[in-house]
């Protein structure tokens, strides 16, 4: 930070399973940022809720049920301590052109080359990379302060999902294999939807919902 002074960081950082990187990192990105006088992105994640709700504003207090929401969840509290003039941004699953971890895994369980299912029951509101980055952008040049949501416009369930990366990409959808996540055990929220139309009001670039970008 000292040797390159930035006018703005964004902190994209994190590992699931590390709370050090996620939560304490973040908090070490705030003190740097502050102490030189730069301004704050950080990227957060819709794991910090418990879905309990299903529709979390950006008012709406986390609740998490997985480490990595919790790990999440600290690292936000942390950066709203030390820069209170910084942006959180609180993201959901990240689509891309075909490199994103979520699409690489619908071919791989396409071809066969991977055992698993796509959850019927595990909803969410994706974003494409570009907006993504197009909206962190222009908050980081705004005077926006606080949290704001800026994942896509539909709320989607992984399955829905892997049908629409699959059809853009020539795969015969009933290649897919799915199931109920609530039938695994597994812990991690269900169905957890950020309402972005508060954020979206103040920007402009438009969050595209899944069924408008892999159409």
């Amino acid at each position: 930070m000292g040797a390159f002074a930035p006018d703005v960081v964004v902190n994209a950082a994190y590992r699931q399973s590390d709370w050090v990187t996620t939560a304490v990192g973040a908090a070490h990105v705030a003190v740097a940022t502050a102490a030189i006088g730069a301004r704050l992105v950080h990227v957060s994640s819709d794991a910090v809720f418990s879905g309990k709700a299903i529709t979390y504003a950006e008012d709406s207090v986390p609740d998490p049920v997985t480490p990595y929401g919790a790990a999440k969840a600290a690292a936000e509290a942390a950066v709203q301590a030390i820069t209170p003039t910084g942006v959180i941004a609180r993201t959901s699953l990240i689509i891309g052109d075909g490199g994103s971890p979520h699409e690489g895994m619908v071919r791989a369980l396409a071809s066969g080359g991977m055992r698993g299912v796509l959850f019927t029951d595990d909803v969410r509101c994706p974003v494409h990379v570009r907006d993504l980055a197009a909206a962190v952008l222009e908050l980081a040049r705004s005077d926006r302060a606080g949290v704001h949501h800026v994942a896509g416009a539909d709320a989607v369930s992984r399955y829905e999902l892997g049908c629409l990366v699959a059809r853009r990409d020539g795969i015969d959808p009933a290649r897919l294999p799915y199931g109920r996540r609530a039938d695994t055990g597994l812990p991690g929220p269900l169905d957890v939807r950020l309402d972005c139309g508060l954020t979206q009001r103040h920007l402009k670039t438009r969050l595209r919902g899944a069924r408008e970008f892999l159409s």
